[in-house]
């Protein structure tokens, strides 16, 4: 099998069009042989934040969240598929995200963002390079931007139109990258123990 990539979404509206970009990513990495799982913060169902996972005794952790830190542990690289509210990051998504941190370390991540509208999350993507850099990820430089979302993939996340076609023409870029930083990064944590 090939890396194991985690693919992050997390909106919990009740019309969630941003499912169709995640779903996109999971089958286009799948067809390139990645072991692929989406995690779906909704569906994950995590409470607002009061306890991250390490602040809980081996063992006493949410059954949800234990399951979750062990898959991230276990994962090659990240993909974080978010949208944009009022040029900020979606809650839910935020919130999953911060129940970890050593978890995620010494990992490359990416970012896909999406809207209703023309600028297709980029606000929400800038905002996440930071905030995943802080959480100790190697973010990477191709980012994929959609919008608008419904001009871009139909229901079944094919893509459609003229969005869909660039859609198509940036995702190999977009998983190139990613496939040679969780290369670079599983070659380095092999050979020398990280710093911390």
């Amino acid at each position: 099998m090939g890396d194991r990539i985690l693919v992050f979404y997390g909106s919990y509206r009740r019309d969630r069009l941003g499912i169709r970009l995640a779903n996109y990513i999971v089958s286009g990495l799948r067809a390139r042989g990645c072991d692929v799982e989406l995690i779906d913060a909704m569906a994950v169902g995590l409470p607002m934040l009061d306890r991250m996972y390490k602040e809980y005794a081996p063992g006493t952790a949410p059954v949800a969240m234990e399951t979750l830190a062990t898959k991230i542990k276990s994962a090659d690289a990240f993909i974080f598929v978010t949208g944009e509210y009022n040029w900020g990051m979606q809650p839910g998504l935020k919130n999953l995200t911060d129940h970890f941190l050593e978890e995620w370390f010494w990992r490359p991540a990416a970012i896909a963002s999406y809207s209703a509208g023309r600028l297709s999350g980029a606000r929400s993507s800038f905002t996440w390079y930071g905030t995943l850099s802080e959480m100790g990820m190697v973010v990477i430089s191709s980012t994929l931007t959609v919008g608008p979302i419904v001009q871009t993939l139909d229901a079944d996340a094919r893509p459609t139109g003229e969005a869909g076609s660039a859609l198509a023409q940036a995702f190999p870029r977009f998983a190139d990258d990613l496939a040679w930083w969780t290369e670079a990064a599983r070659a380095q944590r092999a050979r020398k123990k990280p710093p911390y």
